[in-house]
C-alpha cells in the first residue's frame, strides 16, 4: 500500500520541465485553468478536470492566472521531479 499524500497549489508562472521517475503524478483542478505541457503537445484542464501524468513523462505545469489545483503522488516526492532547482517545494508541505 503506498501512502499519499496531497497539495493544493497556487500556480502563477511556469514551471520548470521534468518527468518522475518512480511515480505517476494526478492533478485535480479546484478552480481557474492549468496547461500541462507535453514535449508532444499539452493538456488544457478546468476546474473539477484531472488528469494522471505517467512515470517518466516530461511536462511542466503552468497558468495564465492564479489556478488552485491539488497534486496526488506518494510522500516524498519533489515537486519538480529530477530537476530540482528554485521552484522546487520543502516536501509533504502545502504549497
Amino acid at each position: 500500500t503506498r501512502k499519499e499524500s496531497s497539495a493544493a497549489s497556487d500556480v502563477y508562472k511556469r514551471q520548470v520541465w521534468h518527468s518522475h521517475a518512480d511515480t505517476d503524478e494526478t492533478f485535480i483542478v479546484v478552480s481557474g485553468r492549468l496547461r500541462i505541457e507535453l514535449r508532444d503537445g499539452h493538456i488544457d484542464l478546468g476546474p473539477g478536470d484531472m488528469t494522471v501524468i505517467p512515470k517518466g513523462v516530461e511536462h511542466k505545469p503552468c497558468a495564465q492566472e492564479e489556478a488552485h489545483l491539488m497534486l496526488v503522488e506518494p510522500c516524498g516526492v519533489v515537486n519538480t521531479g529530477d530537476e530540482g532547482g528554485a521552484r522546487s517545494a520543502p516536501n509533504d508541505v502545502w504549497i
